[in-house]
């Protein structure tokens, strides 16, 4: 488990409030940045974060479609990033970065630094550990792009083995606005709301979501998922009574996402 001293704690909390701060402004602005999702694979996400004359790609394994986004649209790829280093995640970073000259950095380079622009308007990354040690969310035109931390309808498996640093990344993510847009690593929404159905089948808002799924725009808004995602549900009435039918114990909030994490 990755060990923090009390003043690295300190910067990272202030710098997380810089994001949240950032983001409220954001919100208020007449936003130029838009982001763009690419599929590819059996159920991968690429991201183009854009304006009207550069762009940031994430994840960007849809090399011909992002190279032919950019082209059409007349945009330079100033920058590539990851939102973690799974190799179905960096796979198109070499051809991205031979094709368009644009900088890459790691997620430690991006969430160390201050915010980056495009075309003006910040784009920015805390640190997500859970997934994997170097899991980052990047922050952009009212959106998080989540990577394999939160998905529509689920979060990712905890291969750190770190259960606790997985938590905090989730209510780090869960304190954004209820209007933020969650552009997710994967598309795993229909096992997911299956899974969920399984937890809480009289919960009627999961039919909702379904019913707005849209396979060409993979996205839900964070509000949807406190609705619906059983992994940021562990303090209602109804998981908890479940998770006290199945022996787990309730008495602390830890201990119920602990519980929610060990279901199947």
């Amino acid at each position: 488990m990755e060990v923090l001293t009390r003043n690295h704690e300190s910067w990272y909390l202030w710098q997380y409030t810089r994001h949240i701060a950032a983001h409220h402004w954001s919100l208020k602005q007449n936003q130029a940045m838009k982001i763009k999702q690419f599929r590819y694979a059996a159920d991968n996400f690429s991201y183009l974060i854009y304006g009207r004359r550069t762009a940031l790609a994430v994840d960007g394994g849809a090399v011909a479609e992002i190279l032919a986004f950019l082209k059409t649209n007349h945009l330079e790829l100033q920058y590539l990033t990851n939102t973690h280093m799974h190799p179905d995640h960096t796979l198109g970073n070499r051809e991205l970065l031979e094709h368009s000259g644009a900088e890459w950095f790691d997620s430690h380079t991006f969430t160390e630094q201050p915010a980056i622009e495009i075309d003006g308007q910040p784009v920015q990354a805390f640190r997500t550990p859970g997934h994997t040690v170097d899991s980052i969310t990047i922050s952009a035109a009212s959106a998080l792009i989540t990577g394999d931390t939160l998905f529509n309808g689920t979060v990712g498996n905890c291969f750190t083995g770190d259960l606790e640093s997985f938590y905090e990344s989730i209510k780090k993510l869960m304190a954004w606005p209820p209007e933020t847009r969650i552009y997710a690593g994967h598309d795993y929404v229909f096992d997911s709301m299956a899974f969920a159905r399984k937890l809480e089948p009289h919960n009627t808002a999961i039919d909702t979501y379904l019913e707005t799924y849209d396979p060409d725009h993979v996205y839900s808004r964070l509000a949807d998922e406190l609705q619906i995602n059983p992994y940021l549900r562990f303090n209602t009435d109804s998981l908890q009574a479940l998770l006290v039918q199945k022996g787990f114990p309730v008495e602390t909030e830890y201990q119920r996402w602990q519980g929610i994490m060990a279901l199947e």
